[in-house]
């Protein structure tokens, strides 16, 4: 498998999630280990983040919430220790995130079969999306109803939402505008600057309602489409405004992801 990965990884990819769903319960948790680890090695691919990311400061304790940094406040710490006092807070400091700038949330369309491929290819996104936007992410998937896989308040780590969209099964109809309709409700969550919807999907609603209304009110809109089957969602993005690219498999997600955020 290592060879495989290392030559083919969609192959590999595609292989693995379509094991995840074994009977052999062993095979499957296998399959889940090694098929997570390769997602994460993937969705690491090229810049780690993308424009307008928040970056980790040192600010005094006694105005922000954070870790101690544990360096700066060496100096008030011995001095404190040698006056025998309590320390000021104001004589420490704590790293934290500046509020990032950008927001992110992947709404992965789930509606028909989701074969091994597609199924890599969501976990890859998800993965990605969390390398490039490590502060301020959601992940939902959708049929003709939207599940939040991550919310964009929930601290889940990628790996436990990569594990979660490999058990993904295809299902119903296609509700774009529901799936849309909720992606703005997580972004509403966000203090960011900058709010992003990301959209894997052939973008071929059949059911719910008019979904051109609800993406234009989008503040920003990407969309990542099958590239076999990618017309529909070219002539949606053409419609309202945003930026598309076609993906062959998991592996050209880093990239593409890249390049619909920095366009």
């Amino acid at each position: 498998m290592s060879d495989l990965a290392e030559q083919d990884p969609d192959h590999a990819l595609s292989m693995l999630a379509e094991m995840r769903t074994a009977t052999d319960q062993k095979l499957a948790a296998i399959a889940a280990r090694i098929a997570g680890r390769l997602v994460l090695d993937v969705a690491r691919v090229g810049p780690r983040q993308a424009r307008g990311i928040g970056t980790m400061v040192s600010s005094p304790a006694d105005r922000f919430e954070g870790d101690l940094d544990l360096e700066r406040s060496l100096d008030g710490l011995i001095q404190a220790r040698a006056a025998g006092e309590l320390v000021n807070v104001g004589d420490l400091f704590v790293r934290h995130w500046t509020r990032p700038a950008t927001a992110v949330t992947l709404v992965v369309d789930r509606s028909g079969s989701m074969s091994g491929r597609r199924l890599a290819t969501a976990a890859v996104a998800a993965a990605a999306c969390a390398f490039r936007a490590p502060i301020d992410w959601s992940v939902l998937a959708f049929a003709d109803r939207v599940i939040a896989v991550k919310s964009q308040d929930d601290a889940r780590s990628a790996a436990a939402v990569v594990d979660d969209l490999l058990r993904l099964r295809g299902q119903g109809t296609t509700d774009l505008a529901g799936a849309l309709r909720a992606a703005a409700t997580q972004l509403e969550r966000s203090r960011a600057k900058r709010r992003v919807t990301v959209l894997m999907s052939d973008c071929r609603a059949t059911t719910g309602a008019e979904a051109l209304p609800i993406a234009r009110r989008l503040d920003e809109l990407c969309i990542l489409a099958p590239a076999d089957d990618d017309a529909d969602a070219t002539e949606f993005a053409r419609s309202v405004g945003a930026r598309v690219a076609s993906i062959e498999g998991p592996s050209e997600i880093p990239a593409a992801l890249l390049r619909v955020l920095d366009a």
